[in-house]
């Protein structure tokens, strides 16, 4: 089994804060070698803990001035091909099969309320395994790390 050291944890939090930093640069903020940041980061990347790298954008400024949480009821058994469709809908950013009240929660992007309308009603309402939808709009939204 893998297991994390908090050097480990140390490292992740610096390349989640900026992925593009320099590996001399981790290994000053986390006081150790750049060869042991370097055999840290390889070793965490062949685990699979580390499973990429990307880019943070602010979705206004990228044109997605409507934004919502969408909640899915879903027919039991049919995640595989809900998911499947979900995924060819491009204005999700997110989507995580969950337990409680329903039974999958997306976050949408979309150009403007008639955008999102749009989605919701005519792109994932059409999913015939779907029971029901529920959608929170999203006022502001912040990243915490």
């Amino acid at each position: 089994m893998f297991t994390l050291d908090d050097t480990d944890h140390a490292i992740l939090d610096e390349l989640r804060r900026d992925a593009r930093a320099s590996m001399t640069a981790i290994a000053e903020a986390v006081h150790i070698s750049r060869a042991g940041a370097h055999a840290r980061i390889k070793r965490l990347t062949d685990a699979g803990v580390i499973t990429g790298y990307t880019v943070r954008t602010d979705p206004v400024l990228l044109g997605h001035h409507a934004s919502a949480y969408v909640t899915l009821a879903i027919e039991q058994a049919t995640w595989q091909e809900v998911s499947a469709r979900l995924r060819r809908i491009p204005e999700i950013e997110h989507m995580a099969l969950v337990g409680g009240d329903f039974d999958v929660i997306l976050l949408v992007r979309a150009s403007d309320a008639r955008d999102l309308r749009r989605i919701v009603l005519e792109d994932i309402q059409a999913i015939p395994s779907i029971r029901s939808t529920r959608t929170t709009l999203i006022f502001e939204d912040f990243t915490l790390v």
